[in-house]
């Protein structure tokens, strides 16, 4: 339970305080921020699926049939968690390209549109909810597995805190990084006082991983952010062989 506490907490402080680290800015990308993308990505491919994979095929009866049915076709739910915050990013992209003057002279990273920073809180309050559930979901975990859990979605978090920061800036520092933390210690909260059957968690991690999948690319692929393939492939490459050999 200490370890649980002390694991949420860091990651809502991720939140807060990761506008700090300044040497994270500018254009090249940070080689540390491909890194962190590298390692959410081999924890999704390395740890997360094997895991649903061995959790599915010696699954026991699940009180709900429906939920039984569909955890037999968890690459569905990751692939469904992929298109579901692909789909919302390219709403936000078609609402900024209608909304930004394109003979504007302010920085591109200040939406003047509060619709696409509330939907953007939106989906990541229930993403970082999400990532708080699935914390306490795993408290019967050893805790080697909670540790590594820990370490890839606090590395993402910082991920997901720069991609939003660059698109929000002074309203992401003032309302979106409490917002976001809340909304994970929210989630851990939820999960401590409200258990489903394995087979929800299962859909849950799923959809998770696909979402982490998505999330990581749109920040590392765009041509003008000139991201360093090379620290994204040793960030990857680092935590696909600790995972291996724990």
């Amino acid at each position: 339970m200490v370890a649980e506490i002390a694991f949420i907490s860091s990651l809502a402080i991720v939140h807060i305080f990761a506008g700090k680290l300044r040497f994270l800015d500018g254009v090249p990308r940070s080689r540390w921020l491909s890194i962190a993308g590298g390692v959410s990505v081999a924890y999704v491919f390395l740890h997360i699926f094997p895991e649903l994979d061995e959790a599915q095929a010696h699954s026991e009866e699940d009180e709900l049939a429906v939920l039984k049915y569909v955890e037999h076709h968890i690459y569905l739910i990751a692939l469904l968690g992929l298109v579901v915050f692909y789909g919302i990013e390219a709403g936000v992209s078609r609402i900024h390209d209608k909304t930004v003057d394109p003979n504007s002279q302010g920085p591109e990273s200040e939406s003047p549109n509060q619709g696409i920073f509330w939907l953007h809180m939106a989906s990541f309050s229930l993403y970082n909810a999400l990532v708080g559930y699935l914390l306490a979901a795993g408290r019967e975990r050893e805790a080697v597995g909670l540790l590594t859990y820990y370490i890839a979605m606090a590395l993402h978090f910082i991920v997901n805190d720069f991609g939003l920061r660059e698109r929000h800036r002074r309203t992401y520092d003032r309302i979106g990084r409490w917002v976001l933390a809340a909304a994970a210690i929210a989630g851990w909260l939820i999960g401590m006082v409200a258990e489903l059957g394995e087979s929800a968690v299962h859909m849950f991690f799923a959809f998770l991983a696909g979402g982490i999948v998505l999330n990581v690319m749109k920040e590392e692929l765009p041509e003008k952010r000139k991201s360093r393939f090379s620290a994204f492939g040793l960030g990857a490459a680092a935590y696909a062989v600790l995972l291996l050999f724990l």
